[in-house]
């Protein structure tokens, strides 16, 4: 479904698995425990799209290789910020997928495509900005800080900043869509809101009483 859908698809895979360790990990204390069946969610997720007979493609391979990896690593190394850094790994490889100039402008109306596209393009590296800022939030979170803590901050800086982002952008487009095309000609802006669709009356000019 596109650039954006498929990263945030893998992003919320690896998640998963992360977050059910740290779940296991809070609830029994059992570092090993714990690794084993996170890394087994992972090793289910892709076994369940090779039955369905989906592809499976490189950045799927790439998260179970990092589930695996820091599951190993963190039972030889009894610490759990392995398991921790995964998501911002993932965090990098979905920023560098939004560095694609204009990957948002496919999802707009047609009406915002034709004349805010230069807006979509700068929210979409805005998105690319915040994966990489999470990264970077992610790892300071699990070096410097417990487990519990990690458990704590990252949700709710997670939500927060993507909310936010996703809010701000939405505005951003859709306030500068109403304030070109109320500043068009006459002609021009029915000419463009005919062929995409779009009433004409919502998108007049406000006049000055």
């Amino acid at each position: 479904m596109g650039d954006f859908f498929r990263a945030a698809k893998f992003l919320l895979l690896d998640l998963a698995s992360t977050i059910f360790f740290l779940v296991l990990y809070l609830l029994t204390q059992n570092m090993a425990l714990s690794v084993v069946l996170g890394s087994a969610l992972g090793v289910i997720q892709i076994v369940i799209q090779i039955i369905r007979q989906r592809p499976v493609h490189s950045m799927e391979w790439l998260s179970l290789f990092l589930v695996v990896a820091a599951g190993s690593a963190t039972i030889v190394t009894d610490d759990p910020r392995f398991v921790l850094f995964k998501p911002s790994v993932i965090y990098v490889i979905v920023g560098i997928v939004m560095l694609k100039a204009g990957w948002m402008v496919r999802y707009l109306p047609a009406v915002a495509k034709a004349v805010s596209s230069d807006v979509a393009i700068v929210v979409g590296y805005s998105w690319a900005a915040l994966m990489f800022m999470s990264a970077a939030v992610n790892a300071l979170v699990a070096i410097a800080c417990t487990v519990q803590t990690w458990a704590m901050v990252m949700p709710i800086f997670g939500l927060i900043s993507k909310v936010a982002i996703f809010v701000g952008g939405f505005l951003a487009i859709r306030l500068t869509t109403i304030r070109r095309i109320r500043a068009m000609p006459a002609d021009k802006r029915e000419v463009l809101l005919a062929a995409t669709g779009v009433p004409i009356e919502p998108w007049l000019p406000v006049k000055s009483a």
